[in-house]
């Protein structure tokens, strides 16, 4: 199956990184390219194939409402704005979908599972069966054989130059000579989150978590400047102040 090609659109970087990290996270959709305006939108949109927009409202010159109406042939569009006010607006447009920020990734799952359903592709699931989690494993290549690691063992993953470094519950280590981003497409999102360009952590191994970092089996791990947001994202849903 084609993957479905994304382009997103928003004057706020924070935001690009943010709908960037989530559709890392999902095999089906890939990146075709970020625009900080819509007049540059538009041009990519007439130049390249593109089946869903992620588009802001609020930019300056051409804002995402007018973008949507000047456009003869358009993408599934899923809006992504701080303001409701253009909510109705929006759908009158028929719009798949309209995120308020900040956009949790549960969140996130609901509107792209919206373009699936409308092209009869499978839904995505919103979370993983913890049952079938305890039986999931991936097998990595360390010292020249496949090693069987159990998902549910991962304490934290750590990339350090051209290696990769598991960190299971046991206190074992398994090293390879990959990527972090490699092994990341095989984690599912509903367990595993990176939060730094090295780091993965599994989100049930947290003990605990600050502004900057988080610890993790008496580890204290960076998040990296452009995760904060969905990492504070997806904890605002499971914690109380």
């Amino acid at each position: 199956m084609n993957k479905v090609r994304c382009l997103i659109v928003d004057d706020e970087e924070l935001a690009v990184d943010i709908i960037a990290e989530y559709i890392s996270r999902i095999d089906k959709l890939e990146i075709a390219g970020t625009c900080s305006n819509a007049i540059e939108a538009l041009q990519l949109i007439n130049e390249h194939p593109i089946d869903l927009l992620f588009l802001d409202i609020q930019m300056p010159g051409l804002t995402g409402l007018e973008l949507t109406k000047s456009m003869s042939t358009r993408p599934e569009i899923i809006f992504t704005t701080a303001y409701t006010q253009y909510a109705l607006e929006g759908f009158e447009l028929e719009a798949l979908d309209y995120l308020l920020k900040p956009i949790s990734f549960e969140r996130f799952i609901k509107a792209v599972n919206r373009y699936f359903k409308l092209h009869q592709q499978q839904e995505l699931p919103s979370h993983t069966d913890n049952n079938d989690f305890r039986h999931s494993f991936i097998f990595i290549k360390s010292d020249k054989m496949m090693v069987k690691v159990m998902l549910h063992e991962i304490n934290y993953i750590e990339s350090v130059r051209n290696y990769v470094s598991i960190f299971l519950i046991d206190g074992r280590e398994v090293k390879t000579l990959n990527t972090i981003s490699n092994i990341e497409e095989k984690l599912p999102a509903s367990h595993f989150m990176r939060i730094h360009r090295s780091f993965i952590v599994s989100l049930d191994k947290i003990d605990s978590y600050m502004g900057g970092s988080v610890k993790v089996a008496r580890q204290t791990i960076p998040i990296g400047r452009h995760y904060k947001e969905a990492f504070r994202q997806l904890m605002a849903d499971r914690s109380i102040d």
